[in-house]
């Protein structure tokens, strides 16, 4: 049987894949949700949002996916790994990801670079103007774009009418992405919207590993990590919610296997003991913990 089953959970409560339904909105992910969907309500064309590693950029998308699944007023596709050798690769990506029908009966070795561009331009001028929709566009992992892909994404920003954007884009990246967009001023100036994810404080802490028991189907009255618990794992982990997350595996793993009732200080402690002793620990954390 699964620890959570033992510990009266229906689902695993700390599981790293990007479940909408356990993401718990900070209010900087859900400032950056909200914003997002206005962008996208009012066509303003492009959105930018920026995070370090595990900050919760890949769950924020799928969050934004489920929020878009309830309009009917969108048509929507996501890149997760935005690595592409040159320009007809990326372009063919997205005529495939959009499903858009490309006349190749001219070129014998597929559509060329002009044709894919056409197809994409009235593909969106169809479903923008025509049909009244939404074309969204979400990119993570954007940091691995090349300058090249992001003069394509500038080329097709120049689409629009008198009032909006024909694309909407939404590019969440790792902080470097920060300095290639800054590169490219004539990209740069067309952000819409730009918003930095930042790690949680001691109480969103608290209340996202709250949410995720709960979340889980934890029904108990008795707090299952006690607030010198959530201290410790908020140290180690610096706020970040992918950190917090997977301590927090450990620590109700770690729970059923010494069988103990509830998990405190002493026990996060112990964990991150072991994986000191087993060089796995990150020297940044090392660092963080002498320091205090």
């Amino acid at each position: 049987m699964s620890y959570f089953k033992v510990l009266g959970f229906d689902k695993e409560p700390f599981s790293t894949s990007p479940d909408p339904d356990f993401f718990y909105l900070s209010r900087e992910h859900e400032t950056a949700l909200t914003n997002i969907l206005i962008e996208l309500r009012l066509k303003r064309g492009l959105s930018v949002i920026l995070g370090d590693v595990g900050t919760g950029k890949t769950t924020l998308s799928r969050k934004l996916i489920q929020e878009l699944k309830e309009r009917d007023d969108c048509i929507f596709n996501i890149i997760l790994d935005p690595t592409f050798e040159d320009e007809k690769l990326f372009l063919t990506s997205l005529v495939r990801n959009f499903e858009i029908n490309v006349d190749t009966s001219a070129s014998a070795g597929g559509a060329t670079l002009l044709v894919l561009r056409e197809s994409l331009e009235r593909f969106l001028f169809q479903k923008g103007v025509t049909e009244g929709k939404t074309v969204i566009l979400i990119i993570d992992e954007a940091q691995k774009l090349t300058e090249n892909s992001l003069e394509i994404l500038r080329l097709l920003l120049n689409y629009e009418t008198n009032e909006f954007k024909l694309l909407q884009l939404v590019l969440l990246g790792q902080v470097e992405l920060y300095s290639k967009i800054m590169n490219i001023a004539n990209f740069f100036d067309r952000i819409s919207l730009k918003f930095m994810l930042h790690p949680l404080d001691f109480e969103e802490t608290k209340e996202m590993i709250e949410f995720r028991i709960r979340q889980a189907g934890y029904k108990s009255g008795m707090h299952l990590f006690l607030d010198e618990a959530v201290r410790e794992i908020h140290q180690y982990s610096r706020g970040y919610p992918r950190q917090i997350t997977m301590l927090c595996h450990r620590s109700l793993k770690n729970l059923v296997l010494k069988n103990r009732f509830v998990v405190d200080a002493a026990l996060v402690k112990e964990i991150m003991d072991e994986e000191l002793k087993s060089g796995w620990q990150r020297k940044d954390l090392l660092l963080q913990k002498n320091s205090f």
